[in-house]
Order: C-alpha cells, then sequence, then structure tokens
C-alpha cells in the first residue's frame, strides 16, 4: 500500500517534515535536494512523484538485492534427462494422447493464455509496441495478429473435439507504461482480430526507481525520479496487484500458458503442451530447444546445486569451461537445454510465485546508462525475469521443441546477424511449406526454395493439420521471396497480398 504523507496541494513553500522524516528513513532525503531552485508547479510534481511511490517496499527491494551481490551460490548442474521429454523419444502415440488431454482441458475452459508485451520495438528501428511489428509476411499480419489468430484456431479445434458449441480462451496481456496505450488501441482498431473485446485483458506491469551504486535514487529532473519497467518477471507482481490472479480463478482457470511476444513462430495455447503438463502433473514447465553451439547468446536450463531446484543461468554468467563441456553419453553439450520463454504454470504456483518473490525481494541488478540530471550516468537498473519463477517450483518439466518449428525470434533490425524479421519471416515460410508437401502438395519455384515459400493462414491449420483437402495432388508457384503463396481458410490459394 502507498505510504500517507500528509501532502496537500498547498504545502509547496518547504517539504513537508513528515515526508522528509520518511525519506531519511530510507536514505532517500537528496530526492529535495533541489527543492529551493523549483517553481510552485514543479514541487507539486516532485511531491506527487514521491508520494506514489511505496518507500518501504521499495528500500527492502534495494536492500535485498545489493546484498545479494557478490553472496556465493549453489554450483550448477546440468538438468537430469529423465526431467525432459525430448524429441526423439516422444512417440506418436504421446502425441496424439497429450493433444486431446489439452484440447478437452481447452474446451473446459480450463487454460490462459498470458503474454509478456511490456517492450517496444526500439532495435526494430519502432517506438511502437513490438507486437504490432509485420515482418514482412505476404499477408502483413502483425505479430499480435498472427497470436490472436493461432488463439482462434485452438478455439476452434477445440469446440470441434469436444462437440461443444464454442470455446473461449481468455487472453490476458501485460503491457508497459510506454506501450499500454497503444496497445489497446492497436487492438480496438483491428477488432481484437476477430476475438471477442471481453476476452481479452490488458494490465501494465510496474516501474521502479533506478538507483545509484550506493542504492540512492537517481533524478531523472530535479522534480522526477528516474524509473524504469520492472523487467517481464513483474509480470508475477502485477498479476496480484491487478487481482488478475483472482480472475482466473472465478474464471474456473487452472492453467496458465506464458510467453513472449517476439516469437513469429509461437504456438499459442498449444494443446500438445497443456496435455503434456497435465499429464506430468508438475506445477511448472517450460518448451525447450537444443542450444546450437556453445558459445550461443541464450540462457540454459540448469540445477542450481546437488538435487536442488531448476533455474535458468544466462549465457554471461556460465563459465566457458561449463559452456563447451560435453555429456559423453549423449554426445550433447551438458548444459543445452536453451530457455525461449515458452512457459507453462499451474494457478495455484502462479500465487505461491508471486508471494514467495514479493517475500524476497531480490531483483537482478544491471549496469545501465540512466537518464539523469548531470546527463545520462552509470547508475542501475533493477527487474526481475520470468524464469525467476523456477526456483520455487516443487516440480519442474522440460519439453523439448524444434526450434525451426517453434523458435522464430525478433529481435534485431534487418541487416543484423540474428533474430531478424527477415530470418523469422523465412523460418515460418519454410515451415508452412513442409506442411504443404507433408499434406500431399507440389512447389515450384523460380528462385532457390530457402528463399521463398508458403504462408499458411491459422485460420487454416495450427500445426500442419487439416491441410490435406487444399493441398493433395496440387502444384503451386513459389515465384519470389516477396510474393510467396497464402493459403487461407476458405481453401483458396492466392498470391495476394490481401488479408485473410
Amino acid at each position: 500500500m502507498r505510504e500517507p504523507m500528509g501532502i496537500h496541494s498547498n504545502a509547496v513553500a518547504a517539504p513537508p517534515q513528515l515526508l522528509l522524516e520518511r525519506l531519511k528513513d530510507y536514505g532517500q532525503e537528496d530526492s529535495f535536494a533541489l527543492w529551493d531552485e523549483l517553481s510552485p508547479e514543479e514541487r507539486h510534481l516532485l511531491l506527487n512523484d514521491i508520494q506514489s511511490l511505496d518507500l518501504s517496499r521499495i528500500d527492502r527491494i534495494i536492500r535485498c538485492s545489493l546484498r545479494s551481490q557478490g553472496l556465493p551460490v549453489a554450483a550448477i548442474e546440468p538438468v537430469p534427462e529423465s526431467w525432459v521429454s525430448s524429441v526423439d523419444e516422444r512417440t506418436m502415440e504421446h502425441r496424439e494422447r497429450w493433444w486431446k488431454m489439452g484440447l478437452k482441458a481447452i474446451a473446459e475452459g480450463k487454460l490462459a493464455v498470458l503474454l509478456l508485451s511490456g517492450g517496444q520495438g526500439t532495435r526494430l528501428g519502432s517506438s511502437d509496441p513490438k507486437g504490432c511489428f509485420n515482418i514482412g509476411l505476404p499477408s502483413g499480419k502483425s505479430l499480435f495478429q498472427l497470436q490472436a489468430e493461432r488463439i482462434l484456431c485452438v478455439q476452434r479445434l477445440a469446440a470441434q473435439a469436444m462437440n461443444e458449441g464454442s470455446v473461449t480462451i481468455h487472453w490476458y496481456i501485460m503491457t508497459s507504461p510506454f506501450t499500454d496505450d497503444a496497445t489497446g488501441k492497436f487492438f480496438e482498431s483491428h477488432k481484437y482480430f476477430g476475438l471477442e473485446a471481453d476476452q481479452v485483458t490488458f494490465f501494465q506491469q510496474g516501474t521502479i526507481p533506478c538507483i545509484s551504486k550506493d542504492g540512492r535514487y537517481v533524478m531523472e529532473t530535479p522534480f522526477k525520479v528516474a524509473k524504469s519497467p520492472d523487467g517481464n518477471g513483474g509480470v508475477y507482481t502485477a498479476l496480484k496487484s491487478s487481482r488478475l490472479l483472482e480472475d482466473m480463478a472465478t474464471r474456473g482457470i487452472k492453467y496458465v500458458d506464458c510467453y513472449g511476444v517476439d516469437n513469429a513462430l509461437v504456438r499459442v495455447a498449444d494443446p500438445t503442451f497443456l496435455g503434456y503438463f497435465i499429464d506430468k502433473g508438475v506445477a511448472a514447465a517450460a518448451k525447450v530447444v537444443r542450444k546450437a553451439y556453445p558459445q550461443e547468446k541464450v540462457g540454459v536450463f540448469v540445477r542450481r546445486g546437488k538435487g536442488g531446484p531448476l533455474t535458468v543461468v544466462e549465457y554471461t554468467e556460465l563459465d566457458q569451461s561449463l559452456a563447451s563441456a560435453v555429456n559423453q553419453q549423449t554426445g550433447r553439450l551438458r548444459f543445452c537445454w536453451s530457455n525461449v520463454c515458452l512457459h507453462m504454470f499451474t494457478l495455484d504456483f502462479l500465487n505461491q510465485v508471486a508471494n514467495g518473490l514479493e517475500k524476497d525481494s531480490i531483483y537482478h541488478l544491471a549496469e545501465k546508462k540512466i537518464p539523469s540530471i548531470h546527463g545520462y550516468t552509470m547508475g542501475l537498473k533493477l527487474e526481475q525475469f520470468i524464469f525467476d519463477a523456477f526456483p520455487y517450483a516443487p516440480s519442474t518439466a522440460l519439453f523439448e521443441v524444434l526450434r525451426e518449428e517453434e523458435f522464430a525470434p525478433v529481435k534485431n533490425a534487418n541487416g543484423s546477424n540474428y533474430d531478424t524479421p527477415d530470418s523469422a519471416r523465412l523460418l515460418v515460410l519454410r515451415l508452412h511449406t513442409r506442411w504443404v508437401v507433408a499434406a500431399g502438395g507440389f512447389l515450384t519455384h523460380s528462385v532457390p526454395l530457402y528463399s521463398t515459400g508458403v504462408e499458411v493462414s491459422p485460420h487454416c491449420s495450427y500445426a500442419g493439420e487439416n491441410l490435406e483437402s487444399i493441398c493433395r495432388g496440387r502444384t503451386f508457384h513459389a515465384p519470389s521471396p516477396r510474393q510467396p503463396i497464402w493459403l487461407k481458410r476458405q481453401g483458396r490459394i492466392t498470391n495476394k497480398l490481401a488479408m485473410a
């Protein structure tokens, strides 16, 4: 709760004594260092800014986070092989059973989808929310639209499988103060991409003051504390403070599928993954891909200490000798299971995590350039990560997926060496081309096939299913990288780039 400060609109001649005393208790009295130089309006702005902060909570976070730095941590161990469902060991019987289990749970309204979408497309050359970005597919669809249409497709599949009239998957979308308004307007202007407006809930992640290395607030201006978003792991606190965990319980939701917005191939509300999760009876699960090479810049799942919990270690924290170590029995890297931000949690576990993270109050500290009254200065941003939940899980399972089927990150502008809109677009087109060929279709092309392909609308197929009636025995021509064939739901095949 925000602390009462006894601040009144006419109390601007001098800083309120009660507020000053509270700031001194937390070593933050320098926030008023330039008070005498401020205009009455600026004094009001500063008072309102400080009053908006939960001072005791922020002080606890700063102290716990600074104190945790440099403390010894348990050595890491590889993830036990028995904790991972690998692609090689998965049978068709497993897949079909998990698919049916997942569709049943979805039809019963037990699954919600949680999207982490607080970031802007700054590195993509755009100030818009990253989900608004169009990676250049023939359809011109944004990341938001691709994901919304996959939800629509799963709803239809679940309704058909269970003979239900209609099925609804609720979509919770975490924004940030920088993306919230634009995200809402984008959804409204596109009529929620065919979803019902009341099945989409937007909520904002929090912000937290940036600090100096000795824990004092950095002042962005003489009357404003510098703040930054609290990381994608801020979702746990945000869900609790927004009472959305209660909202989920009221809706009968038991499981939550959580993912990041910048993956063009994400299988939103994946029935197979959900069925696996239910079958294993665990509190948390994550999809993983095999690390491509030792120096790949991805975090990996590890076990913290002998018999300890699963957690994620960032590539910057993994010693090169460990990163390159090979398991002689499997021939794989010992630390090979990459985190790609595709998670499944029980609702009960999300409640436990929100309480546990708040109690421990340990945030990651990132040294960054912070805008301040002295220009940009080096300081610390505090943030939590989505994978901070895993050490709290009493049981966790990992589910291997193929990166060429489910991981097409969109992080860097075209022209970069990896994770660009162009590379993601080609991954989508290549996967969909394989779907068409597997369904009995043929493809001719006047340019190398690796640079062109087919786009299959999510209205038409979720994961390559139900394409035989459209594709079998038919030949399609993919003339150029920018004009691939596009399969639409109605079964018509077109080279036009119109919207479905």
